[in-house]
């Protein structure tokens, strides 16, 4: 398999879903804005989307993709579908039995983790009709990461990568369409959750069905793959749930803020989501089956080198991104946000959070090949003390930046954590010499410095003789944006050419 080929096609698909996802903010800022209703959105919407982390994309797939693999090369298929049956059966006990607890303890949950909402008795009770109607999206959208955890190590990257496009175009339909008959206009969001979690699911149905993968849920306690996966998830649900705990606090301390405040967080966030999602999200689905198969073959030079491509990959493109979205913070949230109810001055406090996320991209990325290279030596327990330790530095930080910088302090910490959190991961990767870098990481860092910085200069350039953001309807805008976004592109790209950078170099094969 064509890592370099594989990772375009996730990136691809996750490009087209982020399009889509940006197409949904922008409607759901002109709908809806910055107020009340969207904090209330946002509280609602959090709780199970970091729930969904944790037992989705998190702790769950740390533990289960490293032993399929290995039971898939050492046992064959028909053992790995045993498994995964035995799996799906012990997860939808579980997220069952969470999901009735969330919907009857919904009030409780936002009294804890938004306190600020209680203040606002109108507020606080449209966020607790709205939790009850999302948090089975937890249920849908865990059934549905183990689909794709399973199509993954089968090397069907693009079908799990695809899905989040369902529930954009759910959301665009509802928000667009169905709003206006619900009551407040919100709660269409919440329904429009349900329906995308349930596409979710059924579209990864008929590709396990082709792989010969598609099995019944059923209980078997005894078998001992199930409880390899359960005793790996212990300490992965502390290190997942303390990123997790993290925003929880942050998003109660943002909650005591200026009302707008966690819409503000939320938009900005999206904008930062573009490249982590390209990149590292991408790059970590790839690099965890990947290098759970060279361990599996008892290959650690495969491992290293594995490992040394993941992390140039990474800062290839993880350092334009940071840098261009922190100079184009203001055209980003005028073009795509400042519509309709979405105000010039939330389109202000949206971009100085966005700058202040921008600082933290390099870690957030790095962060998707460094945690995989333990968690495919199934060593969970040093990411999460790794973790916990940038839960302490988040939290410290926040008493020092948010008296200060407001919202924007909220998404400086995390940066500020992420490269911590990233840094101490490739420090226990030498300390343990568990990866060896290739040669040439010298003369490809100061590369990358030259091209970034030409790269930026050119942004700063055209943007001197762009007419005010504000001018003209959407397209006229976003058309602007456009042929900004390009032009930093190709000044990067042309200049690492010049360089002597090439795509081949980049090209590598994995089992």
């Amino acid at each position: 398999m064509n890592l370099l080929k594989a990772l375009a096609a996730v990136s691809s698909m996750t490009m087209v879903s982020r399009v889509l996802g940006f197409a949904r903010d922008a409607i759901m800022a002109t709908i809806f804005g910055a107020g009340a209703m969207m904090d209330a959105w946002v509280v609602a919407f959090r709780l199970p989307n970091l729930l969904r982390r944790i037992f989705a994309e998190g702790a769950f797939s740390q533990a289960f993709v490293p032993i399929l693999a290995d039971k898939k090369t050492r046992e064959g298929d028909e053992a790995a579908k045993i498994f995964i049956a035995h799996v799906a059966g012990l997860l939808t006990l579980i997220l069952a039995a969470i999901t009735l607890i969330g919907i009857l303890a919904a009030p409780w949950i936002i009294w804890t983790t938004a306190n600020g909402l209680t203040n606002n008795a109108n507020q606080f009770a449209v966020t607790t009709d709205l939790l009850r109607i999302t948090f089975p999206y937890i249920l849908l959208i865990s059934l549905s990461s183990l689909a794709g955890a399973v199509l993954n190590t089968w090397n069907h990257f693009s079908v799990p990568a695809f899905t989040p496009t369902l529930l954009n175009i759910s959301f665009i339909i509802f928000a667009l369409f169905f709003a206006p008959y619900f009551n407040p206009p919100i709660m269409a969001l919440a329904w429009a959750l349900l329906v995308g979690g349930v596409a979710q699911l059924a579209y990864q149905l008929p590709y396990l069905k082709k792989i010969g993968m598609l099995v019944r849920p059923r209980l078997d306690f005894k078998d001992p793959g199930v409880w390899r996966v359960v005793k790996q998830m212990g300490p992965a649900i502390l290190g997942v749930s303390v990123s997790q705990i993290s925003q929880i606090i942050n998003q109660s301390l943002a909650s005591l803020l200026v009302v707008g405040s966690m819409s503000w967080i939320y938009y900005a966030d999206r904008l930062m989501e573009l490249p982590t999602g390209l990149l590292g999200v991408a790059l970590g689905t790839i690099l965890l089956p990947s290098l759970s198969k060279t361990l599996a073959n008892n290959d650690s030079v495969e491992y290293s080198k594995l490992l040394d491509w993941g992390l140039r990959l990474a800062l290839l493109l993880a350092l334009p991104s940071a840098v261009a979205l922190a100079v184009i913070a203001e055209p980003l949230t005028i073009s795509l946000f400042q519509y309709g109810k979405f105000t010039a001055h939330d389109a202000q406090m949206t971009q100085l959070a966005l700058m202040a996320y921008a600082v933290g991209i390099p870690g957030l990325i790095l962060i998707k090949p460094l945690a995989p290279a333990f968690y495919a030596r199934k060593n969970i327990k040093t990411p999460v003390k790794i973790a916990v330790f940038s839960l302490i530095v988040t939290q410290g930080l926040n008493l020092i930046l948010v008296p200060y910088l407001q919202h924007a302090g909220l998404a400086l910490s995390i940066s500020l954590a992420a490269i911590a959190n990233a840094g101490l991961l490739y420090y226990q990767l030498r300390k343990q010499d568990l990866y060896q870098p290739e040669a040439g990481w010298l003369g490809f860092l100061l590369k990358l410095i030259i091209a970034v910085s030409l790269m930026a200069l050119a942004l700063f350039g055209v943007m001197q003789i762009m007419p005010e953001w504000a001018q003209g309807n959407m397209p006229l805008r976003l058309l602007r944006l456009s042929g900004l976004v390009v032009v930093g592109i190709v000044v990067y790209f042309a200049v690492l050419g010049l360089l002597g950078f090439r795509p081949r170099q980049f090209s590598r094969r994995s089992v």
